[in-house]
């Protein structure tokens, strides 16, 4: 399925540059290119927009305050030439953030990125079946006294930042005080692995190994070299091999 495409940029010569990128890639369909960041988002609301390449400054709405009305409808990867904006955007959960003046194989990683998590909600949504009651946990944010549910089916991956974890599941990236050890001993281990001092994958989510990597959606996670024998166990039952 072509993902279907709004480029929105305040710019007429930049939005040229991405108009012209996006013509080169077969799997995009342009639905619309604007300098218009209101009829923008008229469109976003008519029709089904799967990704949305987004200018940050722009005179009516701004890019990020355009990114906070689209409430997740569809992925957006950020481009401006500002780039104190990126940390701001990766907070907004956006799948990218292009520095202009972009460059077309820059453009293109952007637009695989974001055609990986749209195939990966398409196919590995648990469905309500799937989900019994005590498939959640509750987690500690950075907010006081706030605690956020996380379906254990719908966890992708955790990455330890320093103090903090952040937990990557199908809809959304959810940030948390609790530690690394802490969550470990609360996921169930038939359906997490922790691979790496800084990461725990959950099984079903792999998608291949390559030597020292595990592959996910996302990208590449590492394989550490003191939790690789554990891993492997772990998934033993499903490896198939053919003795000689």
């Amino acid at each position: 399925m072509p993902i279907r495409c709004l480029l929105i940029d305040d710019e007429q010569h930049a939005l040229d540059i991405l108009t012209d990128y996006a013509s080169k890639v077969e799997n995009l369909e342009l639905v619309k290119a604007t300098t218009n960041a209101v009829e923008a988002f008229q469109i976003v609301q008519k029709e089904a927009i799967d990704l949305v390449f987004l200018d940050v400054q722009m005179p009516e709405i701004t890019g990020i305050q355009f990114l906070k009305l689209l409430g997740g409808r569809c992925k957006v990867i950020l481009c401006t030439a500002y780039p104190e904006y990126a940390l701001e955007g990766y907070d907004l959960d956006v799948v990218d953030y292009l520095l202009k003046p972009a460059r077309f194989d820059r453009f293109l990683k952007a637009v695989q990125k974001a055609q990986n998590l749209i195939e990966a909600e398409g196919s590995d949504k648990p469905t309500v079946a799937s989900v019994s009651p005590d498939d959640y946990i509750f987690v500690k944010t950075e907010n006081k006294g706030k605690l956020v549910k996380v379906v254990l089916g719908e966890i992708r991956y955790v990455e330890g930042l320093g103090n903090y974890l952040s937990i990557y599941t199908d809809t959304q990236r959810i940030v948390t005080l609790v530690t690394m050890k802490e969550l470990e001993e609360r996921l169930p281990k038939s359906l997490f692995t922790r691979v790496h001092k800084s990461y725990i994958v959950a099984n079903a989510k792999i998608q291949g190994i390559d030597g020292n990597q595990i592959v996910v959606a996302e990208g590449r996670i590492p394989l550490g070299d003191t939790y690789r024998e554990g891993f492997f166990k772990n998934l033993q039952e499903k490896i198939v091999s053919t003795k000689r």
